[in-house]
């Protein structure tokens, strides 16, 4: 019987959330494919291949075993990247990375250590009230908070503010359904629109800073698009900070709070923004979508949907330069950060601090103790020239499998 394929973008595959969620426990998946249940049958033989977003029905006898062979490299990949939990993501000249990974829940902070994760650098909260009828009351998020530092054990936390809406949130629980919810109340917006809920969260993040003397944790907004957005934000913080204290509630006064960099009016603002907060983090995924003007979960522009596009590219060199010129870090923690095609490049943009799910952390940290930063400067300048991201993509797949060809 003759195969069938069914292909998808594997990049935009991993962005709804029940794929962010699948990989962050490295299960293989791939949507985006239509009704294909609908053309499988009890006893047929699937791949599922989650690293080029292909679904083979079926397969011919060279295929299986071309996929077995590939499957057992990868095995071997695992075995061998397991010794590379305790080494420090440093390159062969001693540039100093520090890999964090993303979480949705507390407990997955263990597994993420264990793979060899310094810290969390994008605490995904909104996954707190995804699932339930209500909002969970100040305590439970508190709580939540807590646990999440006693596992960490002094190591990093940095707490993301909801990100509601869009494609995170179930319309019908408002009054009324955005035609466009990409571009509607969601993220920073919903919260300055809600600032009870707001309030309510950030007094659960505040006192959580002061659960253990040495937990060291952070704040970060999303989808800041203005300064007047970020001012808000901060002086409702500040009202935060005020009640606390008039309630004799102990908290971290000298917290550090940042912001994403995930639309491009941020992005080219960056030098801006750099003077209010103390640190960005670029959330690659939206930054990709609201460049380009794609709806990253429309099937009918997948193939636009390409983080390696130029333009993407010179926003994130720019927002960059932006915090080195201001002096505050700058991180990354959208897919683009544990997709082994982009670390030479984002390391030779100069960033040392990745973000990414647990798993993707030992292969990205493979590659960064495998090259030298001086060549990974070479190959981010080298990409800087390109004008299509056909070129860039070919460009750094070529270089990446001479360092990691288990990559592809």
């Amino acid at each position: 019987m003759r195969p069938r394929e069914r292909q998808r973008d594997p990049v935009l595959g991993q962005l709804d959330v029940t794929a962010i969620v699948a990989r962050a426990m490295d299960i293989p998946a791939v949507v985006g494919l239509g009704n294909i249940t609908g053309e499988v049958n009890g006893g047929d033989i699937i791949i599922i291949d989650g690293n080029h977003g292909l679904v083979i029905i079926n397969p011919d006898e060279a295929t299986l075993a071309e996929h077995r062979e590939s499957a057992t490299k990868r095995a071997a990949f695992v075995r061998e990247r397991e010794g590379l939990r305790d080494l420090p993501a440093r390159t062969l000249d001693g540039y100093e990375v520090s890999l964090q990974a993303n979480i949705e829940f507390p407990h997955e902070v263990e597994d993420s250590i264990a793979r060899g994760a310094g810290g969390i650098g994008l605490y995904r909260t909104e996954f707190l009230y995804l699932g339930k009828e209500i909002e969970p009351t100040e305590e439970e998020q508190f709580q939540a908070y807590c646990d999440a530092l006693k596992h960490l054990k002094g190591r990093p936390l940095v707490i993301r503010t909801l990100d509601l809406g869009a494609d995170k949130y179930t319309q019908t629980r408002g009054n009324n359904q955005e035609r466009n919810p990409f571009l509607g109340d969601r993220s920073i917006r919903m919260c300055l629109h809600d600032i009870p809920m707001f309030k309510r969260q950030l007094r659960a993040i505040m006192r959580a800073s002061a659960y253990q003397a040495r937990s060291d944790i952070k704040i970060m907004f999303p989808m800041i698009s203005t300064l007047m957005e970020l001012r808000q934000a901060k002086m409702i913080l500040n009202d935060v900070m005020e009640e606390l204290e008039d309630q004799a509630k102990p908290f971290k006064k000298e917290i550090a709070v940042g912001m994403m960099i995930e639309v491009p009016s941020a992005a080219i603002m960056a030098n801006e923004f750099a003077r209010e907060v103390n640190f960005f983090s670029i959330g690659s995924n939206d930054l990709v979508q609201y460049t380009l003007a794609v709806d990253r979960t429309n099937e009918r522009v997948a193939g636009l949907f390409c983080p390696g596009h130029p333009a993407v590219l010179r926003l994130i060199r720019d927002t960059i330069r932006a915090a080195m010129h201001n002096r505050i870090p700058v991180s990354i923690c959208g897919e683009m950060a544990g997709e082994p095609l982009y670390t030479l490049l984002l390391l030779g943009l100069g960033l040392n601090t990745f973000s990414m799910n647990g798993p993707d952390i030992p292969e990205v940290k493979k590659i960064i103790r495998n090259t030298t930063f001086e060549h990974a400067k070479s190959v981010a300048r080298r990409v800087m020239s390109f004008d299509s991201e056909r070129q860039v993509m070919h460009f750094l797949r070529e270089e990446t499998r001479k360092i990691a060809p288990e990559a592809f």
